[in-house]
This record gives structure tokens, C-alpha cells and sequence, in this order.
């Protein structure tokens, strides 16, 4: 049996303690020389906790629903979701934007092993997890272990593929839609969307 809490404890990794205290530093240092004022910081902050996976889930129920769609979000996702309305951009700088389709044979799983890159206007805060040492290490070794951990277990023919995002190019992953929603609304498939299963770590979910 393997132990699942080794992903369990992340979101209280003494790491994160260290970050915090390097991000204030900089904070006060960027403050202190004027390249930035508090306002500015704030106003950075809140429009960051504005952000919710919510979007993101638009998103792929949008790419669920309408084939056209899907194609243009697998083409050039910053152009389709623009399209559409939806911003991806906001305050942050641009980046390119990738969508990655999981399907009966692949499966794909998003890491950034050298900080917390993250599309944060689609899908939020990353999670505690997604930052720690121990995902951005295990991941690109062992993903199908580290996935089972996370309670998704691949069959044998699935190919796992792990993609490294930065700050010039981070991912999208739409997760295959489950059986049993033929009738239900976009809005509907929308809540069946979590942040976990847009980083690949989980499938969406399933109908009550």
C-alpha cells in the first residue's frame, strides 16, 4: 500500500515560509527605491485574488461543447479565449498560452520545476502543492506515482507527458469530458471543472 500523505502535508511546507519572507523583502526593496509604490502593490494583489479557476473552467467547457472552439484553443489559446471575451492576460506580464487536450491515450501533467510559473488569470492561486520542492522534483521523475497519490490512477497504455511551464510559455490542460454529460449546459460542465484537473493532476468531475 503506498502512503498517501506524502503530497498530503505541502500545503504546510516550511518552504514556504522562506518565499514569503524573500517576497517581502523584495517587496520593501522595489518600494524603497521607488519602482514601485504600495498602491501599486496592492492593486497587483487584489486583481491576483480576483482570479479563480472559475475562468478557466469557462474555458473548457466552452472547448467541451464547441468543436470550433477546441480547435482555435489547441491553435492559439491567448487568441481563442480572447475571442470569446474572457481575459488572460490582466495585469501580468504576456506570455504564451498552450492548451493540452487528455485523452483515451495521453495524459498530460504541468509543472514549473524551477519556481511557481502558472496561469493564475485562468486558474487562480497556485495551490501550496504546486510550489513545493517535493511536486517540482517527483513530477518529472515518477509522474504516475506522484499522479496516484493524487488519487488518479492512469491505465498502463496511457502516455503520461509532463510539461515544464516558465515565464514565457505555461499551460492550459483540458481534461477529458466525462461520460454522462451529453445533456447538460455549458454552465453545468463549467462546475464540473476543478483547478486540478486543469493542471492534469486530477480528472474533472464526474455527475452527481
Amino acid at each position: 500500500m503506498h502512503d498517501h500523505s506524502e503530497l498530503t502535508p505541502l500545503a504546510e511546507d516550511p518552504e514556504l515560509s522562506y518565499y514569503a519572507r524573500r517576497t517581502n523583502a523584495i517587496e520593501a526593496l522595489l518600494i524603497e527605491k521607488g519602482v514601485l509604490t504600495a498602491e501599486e502593490v496592492r492593486r497587483s494583489i487584489d486583481d491576483m485574488d480576483s482570479k479563480s479557476p472559475a475562468v478557466g473552467a469557462r474555458v473548457v467547457a466552452k472547448a467541451w461543447v464547441d468543436r470550433d472552439f477546441k480547435t482555435r484553443l489547441l491553435t492559439d489559446a491567448r487568441t481563442a479565449i480572447a475571442g470569446v471575451g474572457l481575459n488572460v492576460s490582466s495585469r501580468s506580464p504576456s506570455y504564451e498560452l498552450v492548451a493540452l487536450e487528455n485523452t483515451d491515450t495521453v495524459h498530460h501533467a504541468i509543472v514549473c520545476t524551477l519556481c511557481s510559473c502558472y496561469p493564475f488569470t485562468l486558474l487562480g492561486r497556485p495551490p501550496a502543492w504546486y510550489k513545493s520542492v517535493n511536486y517540482r522534483a517527483r513530477v518529472v521523475i515518477d509522474p504516475r506515482d506522484v499522479l496516484r497519490e493524487f488519487g488518479l490512477v492512469l491505465a498502463p497504455e496511457v502516455e503520461v507527458r509532463v510539461h515544464d511551464s516558465t515565464a514565457d510559455v505555461r499551460y492550459l490542460v483540458i481534461p477529458k469530458r466525462p461520460s454522462g454529460t451529453e445533456s447538460m449546459s455549458e454552465e453545468e460542465l463549467a462546475a464540473l471543472v476543478t483547478r486540478d484537473s486543469m493542471i492534469g493532476v486530477a480528472e474533472a468531475r464526474t455527475p452527481d
